[in-house]
Parts: C-alpha cells; sequence; structure tokens
C-alpha cells in the first residue's frame, strides 16, 4: 500500500508546489523511525457486552447505537423490543424510531410498527393463542393496521394445526388423526415423541429411558430416549414405520446391544417388535433379518459365532501378482441418520471409520489386502463434538465380484466389546461360542448423553476408540480365499467436565492371520529331532573331552561339561529353526501370487521370538566358556637353540675371571609370544566390515522394507505412502540372511584369495616358528593339546643377515633337509595326545615355574623366587626338548594320521596309556584355541546379537553399534586375559607383550 502511495505522489510532482509535495510526501512515507507495536486485545463475539457487538473489521467490541442491542449472532445492533427499524446498513448504522403508543407492536421482520390485539412477546412482536396463526398482511401484501389471530381448522373437512413457528395452518400428524379422527390426542390414548396412540394396543407400557454407561458403572436418563424411544418403538410396531424401525434400532445400538430381560430398553424393545413380526418374512433369506426392521444381531444362540466367522468362505479370490491380481477390499457401508433415515451407500476409503486424520493416501491403505494397518492418535474431545453433535451410524458390507462379473455384496458381523446380555460382557470372553455378533455400528455419540436439554451440552458422550478390522485366511488355500472379515469395537464413555482440555486416545487397524497350528507342530517336530541329534552331538563331545582330560568317571564336572556343550548344539538348534522359519515365511509371503500364506501377528510371533531368545542365551553361554577355556590353556615355548661356545665372564666376590657358556637370546622367544599373542584375536572376517555392511544393506539400499507387513517386495517405498509395521520376523529374517551371506562372502574372500595372495597369518606364524628355532607346545586339556614343530634345519636362528640370507637360499634350493618333525616330510603341526605320565611330569615342573613362594625338589631352596622361576623355565625347555628328541623312554610318543571316523566326530579312539601320540595335523587344528578356529561360534553368536537387540530395539542402527562395541569390549578382554595367561605360564614378561 506505502509503495502504491508513494506512484501517486511522484505522478503529482509535476503539478503540486514545493511546499504541497513536501507535506504530502510526509503523509506517504512510512515513518520507520517512530517504534510500531503490532498487538492488540484479544476478543470474541461472546465477550462483547449486551449493548456491544463485535466489529469483524477491528476484531473488538464496539457500542451500538441509541435504542439498539446485539443481535444473536453478535455481529450487529437490532433495534430494542417497541423500536421499529427505519435503515439498516450493518453494525451501528441502523437507525430505530420508536413505535406510537397505539401501535406498540412490531411486525416481525422489524420494519413496521403495528397494533396487537393479543398482547406482545418479550421480543416486542405480537401474540396469538395456541392453535392460532398471527396474519400481519393481506394476500397481496399490503401491512394491516391490527394484526389478526386466525384459529386452524381442525374439524374433519380440514384437520389442520399452526405449525411451529405459527406461521401457518398445516394438516395434523397423521397418528392424531388415525387414532382420535382429530387434531388433538386425548386421552385414554398416548401422546409421545409427537405421535398419538391407542390405548387398546398390545404394547409394553413400562418404557426404560436410561442409557447405560458400562465402562463409568453409571446410568443416564437420555432425553433423547425419553423423547423418541416409546414413539419410535411403538411406530415401528403399530405402523411398520421404516424409519421408526430404523431410529429403534439405531436407539438399540446406542445402547451398545445390550440386553436385559428384565427392563423394557431400547433393545428389549426391538427384540419385542422382532419376535412379535415372525409373520413377516425375511430379506434376502437371512433369518436375522425381518421385513421392515433393520438387521442388528446375528442371534443369541451359543457357538454361533464360529459359524458365521468359519463356515463359508467369501466367494472371492485375493491374489498380490499375476494378471489376475487382486489387493484391494472393498469395504462399502449403508449409512443412516439418528432419526432412521438413510443417507447414502458409501466406501469405507477416504477415512469414513478412522477417526484420526491422515493423508487420503494412507487412509486408504488399510483397504489394501495384506497391508498389516495401526494408525493411532489422541483427538481433543472439542473436536469429536463438534465433527459429531448427533451420531451416524453404518451397516457395513463387503463388496465383491462373482465369476460372472455380477456384484454382490458380503454383511461384515461386529464384534462389540461393549455388549451386554444380562448384565454379562460376553464378547470379551476368550471362548468365541460365546460371543453375540451385532450389525450396526456409530463412531461417537453426544446425542443420548444430553439428561434435560438437547441443545445443551451432553454430560457423557462415547466413543469408538478402538476398531479393528481381523481377516482370516481359510487353511490350506491355494487361491487366496478368506473367511468373512470381522470388526471389533470397543467403545469408551466420557464424562465431561471441559472439553477444551480432555482428549481421547483412538485406534484403528487391520490384521491378518490364519491358523499357525500346523507351523507349530512342524517347528516341534523340528525341534524334537534336531534337539535330539544334539543330545547325541553333546555326548561324543563330552566322551571326547572324558578321554582328553583322562578321566573315565563320571562326576559333577562331567554333568556340567555336558551341559555347556548341549547348550552349544542346541543354540544351533535354535538359529536352524529360527533361520529357516523366518526366509520361509520372508520367501513365501512376498513372492506368493495368488495368497496361500499370511504373516503371523505379532501375539503369534512370541513363540518365535523366545526361540530366538534362547538360542542368543544358549550361544553366549557357548561363547563365554570358549572364551575361558582359550585364556586358560598351558602354552610353553621351546626353544632349540643352543650355545654357541664360551666367553670368560668375571666373578663376584673373587677379583678373577672364568670362561661360560654364551647365553642364548630371550627375545626370539619374546618375538614369538608377542606373534602368538597378536594371533590371538585374528579372524576369517572383518568385524567392521560386517557390520557397516549388514547395516548398509539393510538401511540404505532398502532390504529392511521387505520386513514390512505388506505384500510389496520393493527395497525403495514413496515417503508419501503409508508405511506398514514391521514383522519381527522377517526382520530377523533379512537380519540373519544378509549377516550370514555377508560373513561367508568374508569368510570365502579370506581363504580363496586374501590368505593365499595376500596374508595367511596362521602359516606365517608357523614360519616364524621355525626361523626362529622355537617349537610351541599347547594343552587345551589335561591330556590332549597341539604342537607346533619350530625345530630349524640349519642349527641356529640366532645369526647375523648374511648367514640367515643363506639359510632361506639353501631352504628354497632344497639344499638342506625339511621343516617336518618325521625327516623328509613338511608335517609341523600336530594334535598330541600325551600319556598320564607325562602330564604329572609336565605339572611337577609347571608348578615349580608358577610357584611365588617356597622350596621345590627340583631347584636350591635357598635361590629366590626370580631365580627358581629361571631354572624351572630352563628344566622345562629342556624337558620338552627331550621328549621331542624321545629321550624319555618312559614317556615316548609315535605319530599317526588320525582315522576319518575320528575327525568326523572329534573323538581320538587310541588312548596314550604307555606312549604319547601325535597326529598329523595339516589343517593347522590348534586354531581352536583361537579366534581364528571358532569363526562359526563368534559370527551366529554376533548375528544372534544383533538380531536381539534388533527385537527389542527395533532399530538396526542401535543394534549395529552395540553389536560393534561388544565385539571390541570382548576382543580387549581376550587380549588382556590372555596375555596375562600367556605371562604366566611361559615367564614371558607381559610388558614385552603389545
Amino acid at each position: 500500500m506505502g509503495s502504491g502511495r508513494v506512484a501517486v505522489a511522484m505522478t503529482a510532482l509535476s503539478t503540486l508546489s514545493v511546499g504541497t509535495v513536501t507535506v504530502f510526501l510526509l503523509w506517504v512515507l512510512p515513518r520507520v523511525s517512530q517504534a510500531q507495536t503490532f498487538s492488540f486485545p484479544f476478543r470474541k463475539p461472546e465477550t462483547c457486552g449486551h449493548n456491544q457487538y463485535f466489529d469483524i473489521s477491528s476484531l473488538s467490541c464496539a457500542r451500538c447505537g441509541a435504542n439498539q442491542r446485539q443481535d444473536a449472532r453478535g455481529t450487529s445492533c437490532i433495534c430494542l423490543p417497541g423500536f421499529q427499524t427505519i435503515s439498516n446498513n450493518g453494525g451501528t448504522d441502523i437507525t430505530c424510531k420508536k413505535c406510537p403508543e397505539h401501535m406498540k407492536g412490531v411486525t416481525k421482520d422489524g420494519w413496521n410498527c403495528i397494533s396487537c390485539p393479543g398482547g406482545l412477546t418479550t421480543e416486542g412482536k405480537c401474540h396469538c393463542p395456541p392453535g392460532h396463526i398471527l396474519v400481519e398482511r393481506d394476500l397481496n401484501g399490503t401491512l394491516l393496521s391490527q394484526a389478526t389471530c386466525k384459529l386452524c381448522d381442525e374439524n374433519e373437512n380440514s384437520f389442520t394445526v399452526a405449525d411451529a413457528l405459527g406461521n401457518r395452518c398445516v394438516r395434523c400428524e397423521p397418528t392424531f388423526v388415525n387414532t382420535s379422527r382429530s387434531c388433538a390426542c386425548s386421552k385414554p390414548n398416548i401422546l409421545t415423541g409427537g405421535l398419538c396412540f391407542s390405548s387398546t394396543g398390545n404394547f409394553p407400557p413400562h418404557i426404560i429411558s436410561t442409557k447405560r454407561y458400562g465402562e463409568l458403572g453409571m446410568s443416564v436418563t437420555s432425553e433423547w430416549f425419553t423423547k423418541y424411544l416409546q414413539s419410535s418403538a411403538a411406530a415401528c410396531w403399530v405402523y411398520a414405520n421404516l424409519t421408526s424401525c430404523q431410529a429403534l434400532g439405531n436407539m438399540c445400538v446406542m445402547n451398545m446391544n445390550s440386553y436385559d430381560s428384565t427392563t423394557f430398553d431400547a433393545c428389549r424393545l426391538f427384540q419385542f417388535v422382532f419376535e412379535n413380526t415372525a409373520g413377516l418374512r425375511t430379506v434376502h433369506s437371512i433369518s436375522f433379518w425381518r421385513q421392515n426392521l433393520p438387521w442388528l444381531f446375528y442371534g443369541n444362540q451359543l457357538g454361533l459365532a464360529p459359524q458365521v466367522l468359519s463356515t463359508t468362505p467369501l466367494p472371492t479370490n485375493f491374489s498380490f501378482k499375476g494378471q489376475n491380481q487382486n489387493t484391494k477390499l472393498k469395504f462399502v457401508a449403508a449409512s443412516y441418520d439418528v432419526r432412521g433415515n438413510f443417507l447414502k451407500w458409501q466406501s469405507l476409503e477416504g477415512g469414513v471409520l478412522q477417526l484420526c486424520p491422515d493423508t487420503e493416501t494412507r487412509l486408504n491403505a488399510a483397504y489394501s489386502f495384506g497391508t498389516t494397518y495401526h494408525l493411532n492418535c489422541v483427538i481433543p474431545l472439542s473436536k469429536i463434538l463438534t465433527d459429531f453433535p448427533t451420531p451416524i451410524f453404518y451397516d457395513l458390507y463387503l463388496e465383491y465380484t462373482d465369476e460372472n462379473q455380477q456384484q454382490y455384496i458380503w454383511a461384515v458381523p461386529v464384534l462389540n466389546l461393549n455388549l451386554q446380555h444380562n448384565n454379562i460382557f460376553v464378547n470379551q470372553d476368550s471362548n468365541s461360542g460365546k460371543w453375540l455378533l451385532t450389525r450396526r455400528i456409530f463412531l461417537a455419540d453426544a446425542l443420548s448423553g444430553q439428561e434435560n436439554d438437547l441443545g445443551s451440552q451432553p454430560r457423557l458422550i462415547r466413543i469408538a476408540t478402538q476398531i479393528s478390522l481381523s481377516i482370516r485366511l481359510v487353511p490350506n488355500t491355494k487361491n487366496g480365499n478368506i473367511y468373512p472379515p470381522l470388526i471389533t469395537i470397543g467403545y469408551s464413555d466420557i464424562d465431561i467436565k471441559d472439553p477444551n482440555s480432555q482428549s481421547v486416545k483412538i485406534s484403528f487397524s487391520v490384521r491378518y492371520e490364519m491358523n499357525q497350528g500346523e507351523a507349530y507342530t512342524q517347528t516341534d517336530i523340528a525341534l524334537g529331532v534336531l534337539g535330539g541329534l544334539a543330545v547325541l552331538s553333546s555326548l561324543l563331545k563330552t566322551a571326547g573331552w572324558k578321554r582328553r582330560i583322562g578321566s573315565p568317571m563320571i562326576d559333577l564336572q562331567t554333568v556340567l561339561r555336558f551341559l555347556v556343550y548341549y547348550a552349544g548344539d542346541l543354540a544351533n538348534v535354535f538359529v536352524i529353526i529360527t533361520v529357516g522359519t523366518g526366509l520361509y515365511w520372508l520367501i513365501f509371503f512376498k513372492a506368493q501370487k495368488s495368497v496361500s500364506v499370511l504373516l503371523p501377528m505379532p501375539a503369534q510371533e512370541e513363540r518365535f521370538v523366545t526361540y530366538v531368545g534362547c538360542a542368543f542365551a544358549l550361544k553366549a553361554l557357548q561363547f563365554l566358556h570358549k572364551l575361558i577355556s582359550q585364556v586358560t590353556i598351558d602354552i610353553f615355548f621351546i626353544d632349540w637353540e643352543r650355545p654357541k661356545g664360551k666367553v670368560l665372564k668375571a666373578v663376584e666376590g673373587e677379583g678373577g675371571v672364568r670362561s661360560a657358556t654364551v647365553p642364548v637370546s630371550i627375545w626370539r622367544t619374546y618375538f614369538v609370544a608377542n606373534e602368538w599373542n597378536e594371533i590371538q584375536t585374528v579372524r576369517k572376517i572383518n568385524p567392521l566390515f560386517q557390520v557397516l555392511s549388514v547395516l548398509f544393506l539393510l538401511e540404505v539400499v532398502g532390504f529392511k522394507n521387505l520386513a514390512l507387513m505388506d505384500s510389496s517386495s520393493s527395497l525403495s517405498r514413496n515417503p508419501s505412502s503409508y508405511v506398514a509395521p514391521y514383522s519381527r520376523i522377517l526382520r530377523y529374517a533379512l537380519s540373519t540372511a544378509l549377516w550370514l551371506v555377508v560373513g561367508i562372502i568374508q569368510i570365502v574372500f579370506f581363504a580363496v584369495f586374501y590368505e593365499r595372495f595376500i596374508e595367511d597369518k596362521i602359516r606365517q606364524f608357523v614360519d616364524l616358528c621355525c626361523m626362529s628355532n622355537i617349537s610351541v607346545f599347547l594343552l587345551s586339556h589335561k591330556c590332549f593339546g597341539y604342537y607346533i614343530h619350530g625345530r630349524s634345519v640349519h642349527g641356529h636362528a640366532d645369526t647375523n643377515m648374511e648367514e640367515m640370507n643363506m639359510n632361506l637360499k639353501r631352504e628354497a634350493e632344497n639344499l638342506c633337509s625339511q621343516r617336518g618333525l618325521i625327516p623328509n616330510t613338511e608335517g609341523q603341526t600336530f594334535q598330541i595326545a600325551i600319556s598320564s605320565q607325562m602330564r604329572q611330569h609336565y605339572d611337577r615342573i609347571h608348578e615349580t615355574l608358577t610357584r611365588k613362594n617356597g622350596p621345590a625338589r627340583l631347584l636350591s631352596s635357598s635361590a629366590s623366587t626370580f631365580e627358581q622361576s629361571i631354572k624351572a623355565y630352563h628344566t622345562m625347555n629342556k624337558f620338552l626338548g627331550s621328549f621331542i628328541d624321545h629321550v624319555h623312554k618312559e614317556m615316548d610318543y609315535f605319530i599317526r594320521d588320525k582315522l576319518l571316523l575320528e575327525r568326523i566326530l572329534g573323538i581320538e579312539f587310541m588312548e596314550p596309556m604307555e606312549k604319547s601320540i601325535f597326529y598329523n595335523d595339516e589343517g593347522y587344528s590348534f586354531t581352536t584355541v583361537l579366534y581364528y578356529g571358532n569363526e562359526a561360534a563368534l559370527l551366529i553368536y554376533e548375528m544372534l546379537f544383533f538380531c536381539v537387540v534388533d527385537l527389542a530395539c527395533q532399530n538396526f542402527i542401535l543394534a549395529a553399534f552395540l553389536t560393534y562395541l561388544q565385539q571390541e569390549i570382548f576382543r580387549f578382554i581376550r587380549n588382556i586375559v590372555g596375555q596375562k595367561n600367556l605371562a604366566s605360564k611361559t615367564l614371558v614378561d607381559q610388558r614385552f607383550l603389545i
């Protein structure tokens, strides 16, 4: 507006003087230098006084003029009673003039004064007695000097009475004429609801106008029921009036279809009419649907509900894909107003039954077959009161097309959770045989909660806060057949205190279900068979463990060990069952054309989730057992290096020198020990890459969208479309499938490419042992362990660079013997089963090696603790070296290959009675005491950890983060504890272990 004024001012510059222009510009240009406020008092029309009106321009209250007052809307003024309107341009632009004494009345339009013979109303208008109409003008519109009151002719020829406004005579209500042949309903006839009925009719005399609110435990005398219940029932019973019958049915529905045989309430009246019209024909051959009456009930016989819901499938098919694709549930509703008038047929699309607001696309997703739907919200009570001043009633049907392309509708039964039959909530029973199914529903009823005045605020309101649509698949169907859908509806009764501050929680859901009995049976069979195999496997492992510890007795330790082994095997059983079950649902549900399977409901997933939890708990127990076993092994590094001559060494206290053997460097042992420490947590996969890859595939590529409970198999979804809830089974199936695929790809890449062409740390360690002239002797059990033969074929490893390179060259050119323990062989790794005598001798030396205080039989009691440990270390090194060299004939050993069956079962058939047994081991099975050899168990454990966190939180990102975090924590713990065990068992200073 300011710019327009400036343009006008600039145009006038050529014609105005300088002074005039200056004054004009000062008016036009905004004064930005002055501070402006943009707030003012907040006013509403109802806050204005009796002699004020609400100015819609200034949004404030303004005073009416003289002889004026506020009109009904509050946005204008009108003349006071006794004043006629001379002009009226709205607001205060009204002119009023007082009427003369002989014409104190004002016409109904307010523009003229008139004489009134029958007195005045409070509004200053003429008043007529009952049955009369007011006449102010003649037929051609000429104003009369005096108004007249005309009596309507109630005689038989006319039967007229004044209308509600008293403007004209209209014919009497037909029931008055039929009953009394007049316009009066005199006794003994009955006047109710504006209708007249004969007292001689066989009609229930005691009508209950009370509406029950079961949730609040109270009853309210409804003004609507008081006025119209008896008249509707009488008109339906006596005259078979269609709208009255519908209105009676509506009041029964407003009373929750509840039936009490001791009182004549709305539903008892409806039942009375239904029973006394048995002679009338049924509608569409449906025995529960009587002519002229609405269909409200399916009957009250026990066991009827299961027959309705599970006997006859719908004659239509549903399919997700293909030429005959049919994924639309076409629900339609016949809607009625509270007075029983039919409104229209309407589709349920567009949110007819969904009180929660949302986009039309998302609302309509509720009727896409196979899509599990949930919509929840909180709505202010004031909005519901505004949107539903009177209830609308719906009879629901499912529209379908038969083989001949003829359109039909199938009635949808309703399970009203608030229904009471003789004061019992029968529909809340878990036994469907006790249910009483109904037909008609409404969303909100504030009308029947009005006690004294139908125009006042209701005391109570009843709202459909829970609506659930259940669709059940026919067992063993291959063509997508379903049983009739079931609408489950629950109402909440709310005591209205302050509608603006009160709110109500609303939910609408669609769920799909099928009989899971066969799936449960197959799962139980698989669990039984695989569980039995797990017992056998655990028994074999326990037997092998007993042989390896050299104990034939079955004691408590044996039972505990069996339980630990069984926990690991049973965890694998649960993993096989859950992964197989999850992939079954994922593949068969998402890939099917004609619908034959539906996803389990959340309540049906509980058993599956329990299996996953058991798998994780048992696998975690196995993982901890392996971790403890790995950090408690006995290990010793045998140094084959021998001194190279002697040197002169000063003798303390004697002042002289003497020759001494050149000491062997300990650095090779430290180096090998440090390398062993590094490979303890080496794995065949990269844990970080594993977690990030799975997370990338789920979140970025969009595989997580396959876990949605809908029929779509697309990896991407439109942001504006409805997103169905996730299925826990499908989330688990996708997580495990991707985790295993990525893990297996990593393992194959590691074995085929990385270890072959880049780096093989396990083989490098074996080579390092040989180059360092150090063997590794480790015992994972009391009488069983592993041996890595690292004795150098060159005799010495503690040499200079030139000699080292020469030795490597000779070995490459086959100018020296091979590295194997057996001459002319390459076998450097062995599984060893030692005799009990060998173990006892090892323990005697090892006890001295690890003892902190006290004398030792093999060592001098006067030596210090450190010197004792040094001597014990050399004693152990000498003993094991001589054992490998067959020096001790009483503790000798022999070498053999394991039988194929021994390899398969993981058990040794021969016991090391007099001699120990070395088994050739080309597969480097010593890695079973490392992470490297337990990759399968680690992969499955971390997969289960990831899945358990996701099932608990429904968040792949959090699951990935926590999985990686626990990987790093356990790796850190494994390294620290492993270092301490290594230092204590080998006398290697822990400070040198990195």
